[in-house]
């Protein structure tokens, strides 16, 4: 590999082209939002102008229908145009002020007016709230004048409403729901149909007058029956008008359009003394900022390119800066990983952000390499002089027979026999941790009874502890079933008892004692043996660790049993641990789940 990274690749010059190409995206949208979000809110500030002019409009109709005059509007103009922002004059069709907004005098009004306010000649809109059934109709239907309902008859219809509609409700099976009209009458509706309702709901006191509209009803039929009879309409007399100011009339084509228009003159003439009189309105310009168009010309265009070049240079720049920032430190992770394989060296940290962690963790990496590096030397070094004690007494042995030094009888054998009994042991024992290393270490396991295996793995060292003269105590706590690989387990036991009996003098005591634990069992192997110092405890699961450095074969076997221990219990899925106080105790303990099989490791 190169020592310098050529510039082409260079970490440095692709931030710099990366941030010209996103401050050139950026400087681009913006300008295109700009331009276009100015377009957007001249649109939008056109069609507010319109939306608030409807809503002046329908609010000060609203008014007139409601009331009989124009007595108390000032307040309604003045919400108006603080809502708005525009200013209004309402005035008499003579131009006599009626309500301002603000100092707006007659004389300085314009020629023509926004709109005439009159309830009675209207042009029905949509988002009005008008009735669409109505929308033919030129009154205002808030102007409802004599056919205002009374607070008794409206609780009348309203009980009558509210018992249609749940029968509607449950007859179809959907929702119904009522809509009171200007004058007090509901309708009952059903959602999401145009079914003809129900006709066992349907109520015809519902549909009948009540008595303040059959009084204005009978007046309008009278006033429809006049206007009938001038336009000479045959059987004029025959016109009934429903609650909802339909004419129910049987004639021509052009008869009933003539009936039509006397009702709606009808309802003028019912309506006008309930209803404020016409009047003009008057709606001046709104005071809100103007949205200013952005500037193209050549001026703004140079200001535009000044602007663009100035952050671009301003972008270049930092850019630089901490892309210099970010590679020099990048450099010495490089140079320290280029290192030949037998150095290692440390990196200075000196940030707190990616780089730094980067730095720390490779440090990290190279004390755990480093530590690997000793361990690897020191196992091969413990391996070389396992295999090299039984190996040497073997070739001795043999080689003093063969001279005729010794003879080849049964004890010669047997002391071959023996050795290679113990080579062989660990080499099984190096092939368990093996396994366990790579991940293939397999368990066969299945429903066993732990007091059993401790009743087997003890039997199998009685002997052993009589002959030491060391008091063998196996105790199990109840009944303790688990599911696991028996084999294994009695390994585990059998390397903790040889281990415990090992380091215990005569006269002592080693105990095997099992109980019930949380979510499975606890086993513990305890003696009275000469302990473990403090400092030894974190080492005792190391692979050809001894407490006794001169690795006696009488105080201490190959070093491999209790690191064999902890990887069969962890891959039963359970924890051991050791505790001593040197010269009076040292326990360790076991924990298993109850089935292993499920979160063990293999």
């Amino acid at each position: 590999m190169a020592g310098e990274v050529p510039l082409r690749n260079s970490l440095l010059l692709r931030l710099l082209l990366t941030s010209v190409v996103i401050s050139l995206l950026s400087i681009g949208a913006t300008a295109w939002l700009t331009v276009r979000g100015t377009s957007l809110a001249i649109e939008q500030e056109r069609g507010q102008v319109l939306a608030d002019d409807a809503a002046i409009q329908d609010t000060l109709t609203g008014f007139a229908a409601s009331h009989r005059s124009w007595a108390g509007v000032e307040r309604e103009v003045r919400d108006l145009a603080g809502r708005t922002g525009r200013g209004i004059v309402l005035t008499t069709r003579a131009r006599r002020p009626i309500a301002a907004s603000g100092r707006e005098r007659a004389g300085e009004l314009p020629v023509n007016a926004s709109a005439v306010i009159d309830p009675l000649h209207v042009t029905a809109r949509p988002g009005q709230g008008i009735d669409p059934k109505q929308q033919l109709s030129r009154i205002d239907p808030r102007a409802v004048g004599p056919y205002r309902l009374p607070a008794g008859e409206r609780e009348e219809l309203r009980r009558l409403a509210r018992a249609e509609a749940s029968c509607l409700s449950r007859v179809r099976g959907r929702p119904a729901y009522i809509i009171e009209g200007f004058s007090g009458r509901p309708e009952v509706r059903l959602s999401r149909t145009r079914d003809d309702p129900a006709p066992a709901c349907f109520s015809k006191d519902m549909s009948a007058p009540t008595r303040t509209e059959a009084r204005a009803l009978a007046e309008l039929e009278r006033l429809v029956r006049l206007c009938a009879e001038r336009h000479d309409v045959p059987s004029s007399g025959s016109v009934r008008i429903d609650v909802h100011l339909r004419p129910e009339y049987e004639g021509s084509e052009e008869e009933q359009m003539i009936v039509d228009e006397c009702v709606e003159e009808g309802r003028r003439e019912q309506l006008i003394g309930h209803v404020a009189p016409a009047a003009l309105l008057f709606v001046t310009d709104s005071p809100r900022a103007a949205v200013r168009v952005v500037d193209l010309s050549p001026s703004g265009t140079l200001r535009i390119v000044g602007t663009t070049t100035s952050v671009l240079a301003v972008t270049a720049a930092l850019t630089a800066v901490v892309a210099v920032r970010l590679v020099r430190p990048l450099r010495a992770l490089a140079d320290a990983a280029r290192a030949p394989a037998g150095q290692h060296i440390r990196i200075p940290v000196t940030t707190k952000d990616e780089t730094g962690y980067l730095a720390a963790a490779l440090n990290d990496l190279s004390e755990r390499r480093e530590r690997t590096e000793e361990q690897r030397r020191a196992m091969v070094s413990d391996i070389a002089h396992e295999l090299r004690t039984p190996l040497t007494n073997i070739r001795g042995w043999l080689d003093a027979a063969q001279d005729g030094i010794a003879e080849p009888d049964s004890a010669l054998l047997a002391s071959l026999q023996e050795e290679a009994h113990l080579l062989q042991h660990i080499i099984d024992d190096l092939q368990v941790l093996a396994a366990a290393d790579a991940g293939t270490l397999r368990l066969s396991p299945r429903d066993v009874r732990l007091q059993n295996l401790m009743g087997q793995a003890a039997a199998a060292h009685r002997t052993g502890a009589e002959a030491k003269n060391v008091e063998l105590l196996v105790h199990a706590v109840g009944d303790l079933p688990i599911h696991a690989d028996p084999v294994r387990l009695r390994q585990v036991i059998g390397n903790l008892l040889s281990n415990a009996l090992r380091h215990t003098p005569p006269g002592g005591r080693v105990a095997l004692v099992a109980h019930h634990a949380a979510e499975g069992v606890e086993l513990r192997v305890t003696d009275t043996g000469t302990g473990i110092r403090a400092e030894d405890l974190p080492r005792v699961f190391d692979r050809f660790w001894r407490g006794d450095l001169s690795r006696s074969r009488k105080t201490g076997g190959s070093g491999l049993g209790l690191s064999i221990v902890r990887q069969l219990v962890r891959a039963h899925g359970g924890e051991v641990s050791v505790t001593s106080v040197p010269g009076t105790e040292t326990v360790f303990t076991v924990r298993l789940p109850r089935d292993a099989s499920r979160t063990g490791r293999p």
